[in-house]
């Protein structure tokens, strides 16, 4: 067999192996050693349909660790507002919520002028560790007034979408969202909760959730891996 031919064939038999999951995103693969044995082929040939794959996208290569499987990577289309859930759905894949904190409580000062209610006012905090597939994507902090969310002060939020149960159990609906991003990197609690190391990169955004109306409905941090979420946007130059 040429080496043409037995580097094709590899790459196919890889390229499946990856599409079934054998192999789940943010793994490693096995050493080229091995992998070369199993496949029947030499380890130069191998390097030929892992360069391919790679050029595809769909494995990485590490100089140090060897060949990975890339992260799922998340992100809302340009100017759209997507729910955690909404953008899970959208990828095909089962977003997954574990509920760390929820409970009623005052607000701060500056909760309380985003909000729009009085210092001190009662609001409802949640934080939630999100997922997809079961693989920790994304550590939510959310602040909700009481007195127009009180329908998820005690609500089972596991694996649940929160702008659905807004819609549902409050009757809100979320219109737009002001968002800030930022870069940062973890701490060893957000770290051990998302899966990764301290000093790693984290994405932070902060956001203000409105009605249709314009009232504040929520305010959100959301800490997400670095290797796991893109923010998209269309920007446009003034007239």
């Amino acid at each position: 067999m040429t080496t043409s031919r037995a580097s094709d064939q590899a790459y196919e038999r890889l390229a499946h192996d990856l599409t079934v999951g054998r192999y789940a995103a943010g793994s490693r693969l096995p050493g080229e050693r091995d992998l070369a044995v199993e496949l029947g082929i030499s380890r130069a040939t191998l390097r030929i349909a892992l360069a391919r794959l790679e050029s595809d996208g769909v494995v990485q290569r590490s100089a140090q660790r060897g060949w990975f499987v890339p992260r799922q990577v998340i992100g809302e289309p340009p100017s759209t507002l997507q729910s955690f859930t909404e953008m899970a759905r959208a990828r095909g894949l089962r977003p997954t919520a574990t509920v760390l904190l929820q409970l009623v409580r005052a607000a701060t000062l500056d909760e309380a002028e985003k909000l729009r209610i009085a210092p001190a006012a009662p609001v409802i905090q949640i934080d939630r560790l999100r997922g997809m597939d079961g693989t920790p994507v994304c550590f939510d902090v959310v602040v909700l007034p009481q007195q127009t969310a009180a329908g998820l002060a005690d609500a089972d939020l596991t694996d649940a979408s929160l702008y659905e149960q807004l819609r549902e159990r409050c009757g809100l609906e979320v219109h737009r969202s002001a968002y800030t991003l930022m870069a940062d990197v973890a701490d060893a609690e957000v770290a051990a909760l998302l899966g990764t190391r301290p000093g790693a990169p984290v994405l932070i955004g902060d956001e203000i959730a409105y009605t249709p109306a314009g009232a504040p409905v929520l305010l959100g941090r959301n800490t997400y891996r670095g290797d796991a979420y893109r923010f998209e946007a269309d920007l446009y130059r003034r007239a």
